[in-house]
């Protein structure tokens, strides 16, 4: 992983990514995705890491989506293999990611904010699925995800145009949880500070059940979720034992992620 392309600071079970190209306002590139790709590769293998954060370096932007330049040279669109920025396709992974939106979040940049389980942005930041406007359409899980999200019509209003939403909008339609003034990544810290007083066990189980009973009717989601791989290592979990002895004895749980 080159620094060019993404700086990663851990601050104890918490990982923060950051998309370092603010000259190209943090658009990507193939190297750019290899590298986001092997970060999110190393934290969800990382029995350590229990939430990550996504931000864009400087103040103009999350990250612009992917590097025009390129494709104007006649470089062949294709999805990377591990989705865009490395996240996009990642369907499996149950360790929560906060985004930190620090300004556009346009074409794959807003996907790769979808993709993440909470979205912070600063009241600045804007977003939309712009693709249509330069002949290509959002392929890395936009057109999945918003509808999803905040309904078929209104995310057609906004896919079918390419029309950017404020921060304030993006609250009001859903896919965003909050709007700060400024310092939108110490928002998102006290975002992953609360998940972090929770169970990574619990909360891994929690988001691969939620996940998976998006596409499930509501009694067979009732039924398998008891057998659901992530529940049974919560249950099975030392965690399990910890929550309500700590809660009997009065006293902060010490989790331990197993």
């Amino acid at each position: 992983m080159s620094q060019a392309y993404a700086v990663v600071e851990r601050d104890g079970p918490l990982t923060i990514i950051t998309i370092n190209r603010p000259e190209a306002r943090n658009a990507l590139n193939g190297p750019a995705h290899e590298a986001l790709g092997d970060i999110f590769d190393d934290f969800a293998s990382d029995p350590d890491q229990w939430v990550a954060i996504l931000t864009g370096a400087g103040d103009k932007a999350f990250c612009a989506g992917q590097d025009l330049k390129v494709q104007a040279e006649g470089a062949a669109l294709a999805l990377p293999r591990r989705g865009f920025g490395g996240l996009t396709s990642r369907t499996g992974l149950d360790k929560p990611v906060i985004a930190a939106v620090n300004g556009f979040a346009f074409g794959g940049g807003f996907e790769l904010a979808l993709a993440c389980d909470i979205v912070v942005a600063v009241e600045g930041a804007a977003f939309a699925l712009p693709e249509p406007k330069v002949g290509l359409a959002a392929l890395a899980g936009g057109l999945q995800r918003l509808p999803r999200e905040i309904g078929l019509k209104r995310a057609m209003g906004l896919m079918l145009t390419g029309r950017p939403v404020s921060a304030h909008e993006g609250l009001a339609l859903g896919f965003v949880n909050e709007v700060v003034e400024a310092d939108v990544l110490g928002a998102a810290r006290r975002w992953a500070d609360d998940i972090l007083k929770c169970s990574p066990m619990s909360v891994r189980a929690t988001k691969a059940a939620v996940l998976a009973g998006l596409d499930q009717p509501l009694d067979q989601s009732l039924a398998e979720v008891w057998a659901a791989p992530a529940t049974l290592k919560m249950l099975a979990s030392e965690d399990a034992l910890e929550g309500p002895k700590a809660f009997a004895e009065k006293r902060a749980p010490a989790w331990k992620g197993r």
